[in-house]
């Protein structure tokens, strides 16, 4: 497993990169939009649709996702910071901090197909016209962006293995522990700190960007037992098997889609001003 883990790796990892600094607009967003659309199987595998709904699902975000990321493309022309999809981006957050966490002290499951398909697009269309618009403004600040997650992941997954005794959703992740979203923290800090120093004369930064790190790893936590308790309750260890040894797409941005859209507003209402 960790063997194919760490080849999937090193053939995703240049291409992702080659994809973000070298790709044009229009090739960028037909990636993304392949990888929403593909996020979306896979969240039909999680609410368990039939066949028809499985199709259904996919060819309205297949055409949700184009004519959205169409609107951000030509809205982006003008201006890069563009406040266009503030709302959406809006709504995305308010879902992560008030309905999640809720859901996941509840561990209720919906019936309703629409409501699914619903919530569906709440997670992934945000995600995906966040990467679009974060990769205009510029291609290292959305790597940076997600290397704040990356970060996180790597620091909870050694700190929770080396020191991890209180668990923090038993019934939900077994492995993941309160000293795990401590090191999380105190990596991501860290990590926010080498910003602000290569940030020098931005003297306001360090108040404004660490707290807003810290928030990112929180949010990423969310998103990450939110899929947990969703594969529980689909009874699937992994969202799909596209990536071997890491699962489904889903698998590897359940973070990305609690923290990118937040990521976005700040940027776009403060960062974008210092």
């Amino acid at each position: 497993m960790l063997k194919a883990r760490i080849l999937t790796v090193i053939v995703i990892l240049p291409l992702f990169l080659l994809a973000v600094f070298y790709f044009q607009d229009i090739f960028w967003a037909t990636l993304i939009l392949a990888l929403t659309i593909i996020g979306a199987r896979e969240w039909s595998n999680l609410a368990q649709f039939s066949v028809r709904n499985t199709i259904v699902f996919m060819l309205l975000t297949a055409l949700l996702g184009s004519e959205l990321l169409i609107y951000l493309r030509e809205s982006l022309k003008a201006d890069a910071y563009s406040l266009d999809f503030a709302i959406l981006y809006g709504i995305s957050v308010m879902f992560w901090v008030l309905v999640v966490p809720f859901y996941l002290r509840k561990s209720f499951s919906f019936e309703s197909p629409a409501t699914w398909m619903l919530i569906g697009w709440i997670v992934l269309l945000p995600t995906c016209l966040a990467l679009y618009q974060l990769r205009i403004i510029s291609p290292a600040l959305l790597l940076g962006t997600m290397g704040v997650i990356w970060v996180s992941d790597t620091a909870a997954y050694f700190t929770g293995r080396a020191l991890g005794k209180h668990k923090l959703a038993p019934e939900i992740s077994p492995n993941k522990t309160w000293e795990g979203v401590a090191g999380a923290i105190a990596a991501v800090l860290l990590y926010g700190l080498a910003w602000v120093i290569m940030g020098a004369g931005k003297e306001n930064l360090v108040f404004i960007l660490l707290p807003l790190l810290v928030v990112m790893t929180a949010l990423g936590i969310i998103g990450d037992l939110y899929e947990s308790l969703l594969k529980r309750q689909a009874g699937v260890k992994d969202s799909g098997n596209i990536l071997p040894g890491h699962g489904g797409i889903l698998d590897r941005i359940d973070a990305l889609t609690s923290t990118l859209p937040f990521a976005t507003l700040a940027i776009l209402f403060y960062l974008s001003e210092l």
